[in-house]
Order: C-alpha cells, then sequence, then structure tokens
C-alpha cells in the first residue's frame, strides 16, 4: 500500500496505518514534507547526548497547539505525526551521530533512497594506467631500475619494467561505505524504537520491520 494511503475505520475504531520505520520517514519527509528542526535547548550543549525523548515530548506538546497551519508544507497541510517523526529524528543522540545523522536520515529520506553500500563490489587488483591503441588495451609498465645482461658476447645495461597495479574498489571504500548503511540502520532502529514506546503518533502505526542490517550479507 502507497505510504499515501488513507486511514481506515472499523467498528468506529480508528484503525492506524502500519508503517516500517523506513516507509514512515519517507512519508513525513517525502510526503508531507516535514523539516528537519535542530534547535538546541537551553539544558544542552553541543557535546550532549541528544536532545531525548523528553524534549520530543515537548514538540509534541508544542505540534497540539499549531498543527492548523501546516507551518513547514507549503500550499497544504503537513501532517502532525510526520512533524512528531520529523522531531524524533532530530533527537538522535551523539552516540549514533546526532545531527549529521539526523539530517543525513531526513535527505535520504526525502529522496526515497537507501545508503549506497556499493552492491556486488568486489576489490580487484588492476594496472593503474592503460594505454589504448588499434592493438587493444595494453598495461602501462614503468622503469624501476637497470641490469648488465649479457647479450651476444656482449655486456649491455637494459631496463627493468614492471607494471603498477592498485585494487579497486579500494578495500576501504567499501568498507567505508557498509559501516556507513550500518550506521544509518542503528539510527532507524533508534527512531523506530523512539515512535514505538513514545506512543505519540495519532493515526501512523510504526512496526519492528527494519531494512535489511547487511543486506551484502545475504545470499
Amino acid at each position: 500500500m502507497s505510504v499515501q494511503g488513507r486511514i481506515g475505520r472499523a467498528g468506529g475504531t480508528k484503525i492506524k496505518r502500519a508503517l516500517g520505520v523506513q516507509a514512515a520517514l519517507e512519508w513525513a519527509f517525502r510526503v508531507e514534507k516535514a523539516q528537519l528542526e535542530l534547535p538546541l535547548p537551553q539544558d544542552v550543549t553541543e557535546e550532549g547526548f541528544g536532545f531525548g525523548l523528553e524534549y520530543v515530548l515537548l514538540q509534541r506538546a508544542a505540534l497540539g497547539c499549531k498543527i492548523d497551519g501546516g507551518q513547514h508544507k507549503i500550499g497544504g497541510y503537513t501532517h502532525e505525526d510526520a512533524e512528531v517523526i520529523a522531531a524524533t529524528v532530530a533527537g538522535l543522540p551523539d552516540s549514533l551521530g546526532g545531527k549529521r545523522m539526523a539530517i543525513r536520515v531526513a535527505e535520504l529520506a526525502r529522496a526515497g533512497l537507501t545508503p549506497d553500500w556499493l552492491p556486488g563490489a568486489v576489490s580487484r587488483c588492476v594496472p593503474v594506467d592503460i594505454k589504448r591503441n588499434r592493438h587493444g588495451d595494453r598495461a602501462v609498465s614503468v622503469v624501476v631500475g637497470t641490469e648488465r645482461v649479457l647479450l651476444r658476447g656482449k655486456w649491455r645495461s637494459v631496463e627493468v619494467r614492471a607494471c603498477p597495479v592498485t585494487f579497486k574498489p579500494d578495500p576501504g571504500q567499501i568498507e567505508a561505505a557498509r559501516r556507513g548503511y550500518q550506521a544509518w540502520w542503528c539510527a532507524l532502529g533508534w527512531v523506530r524504537d523512539g515512535l514505538i514506546a513514545g506512543g505519540m503518533l495519532r493515526e501512523v502505526g510504526v512496526t519492528p520491520a527494519m531494512p535489511k542490517a547487511a543486506p551484502w550479507e545475504q545470499r
């Protein structure tokens, strides 16, 4: 079902729309155009541990007074559940990346993307440079020294050449991409747990579903 699906009713009881945390984030930031606000509370410093759910609850209370205005969504109304989700993302603790991770989570959700963990990337040994001509491709070699050799009864100096190689993609690049994915995944887990435990959403029900923790290990 689309994240824009309507809330239904059964027997007069409102049925919450069930969304995994990634879908809920995409609904909030991409569909509802919620904005990520990162104000610093007076009692929290830059070296603190994020805003925590207490601050999110304060944001929630404030939202209850001004949700009719649609304060962020130009020409429309931003659903208050989307504002709550955005406020929760803003509360990511420093141990999970803090403000920088909050911005990354919001940007990816707004674009409907998952972090690029370089699917299928395998580091391979390849020549540093390739020379192309009509006969095909040839690895470029460089002089690494000279040797004296006896050739047709005469001693001659000859070049010793070698082909410089490298590994592409760099193993460190692959590792960094997958660390970045796992950091994002952990941040989503924190947001999911906070939304479920906080019980602040009125029409959206966040489920325990999560993206794969390490998709590169799946067969």
